[in-house]
């Protein structure tokens, strides 16, 4: 069993990092599909080569751990991801920064249809 970890609070976690957390979110995922939802949310490209890196990172890490493919059996050669709470504490604090951050800018923005002289 791996250590117990900490949520990562103090620096931003990497865009990738949030967005494979999230993309396995809800259940566990194989590459090709991380891969997919990376894209679609973060509206940019991840050759398989970076996106496998990430994930080894994020394996080493404790926030990522393979598992079975749920599509497949055990003798399937698809390896799979899923999140660990390590990852959920994770992704949950850095979503909390975010939200922080972006309600900052809303405070600085001046209000819809207010008129500026």
């Amino acid at each position: 069993m791996p250590p117990r970890k900490q949520p990562l609070r103090d620096a931003p976690l990497k865009a990738q990092y949030f967005l494979v957390l999230l993309a396995v979110a809800a259940q566990p995922a194989h590459g090709y599909a991380i891969k997919q939802e990376v894209e679609r949310r973060g509206g940019t490209r991840i050759d398989p080569g970076s996106l496998y890196r990430v994930i080894a990172r994020m394996l080493e890490e404790h926030l990522l751990e393979e598992s079975l493919d749920p599509g497949g059996d055990a003798d399937s050669r698809r390896r799979c991801y899923r999140i660990t709470e390590h990852g959920r504490r994770t992704l949950a604090a850095e979503a909390e920064r975010m939200a922080s951050l972006v309600e900052s800018v809303r405070k600085l923005a001046p209000a819809r249809g207010s008129s500026r002289s």
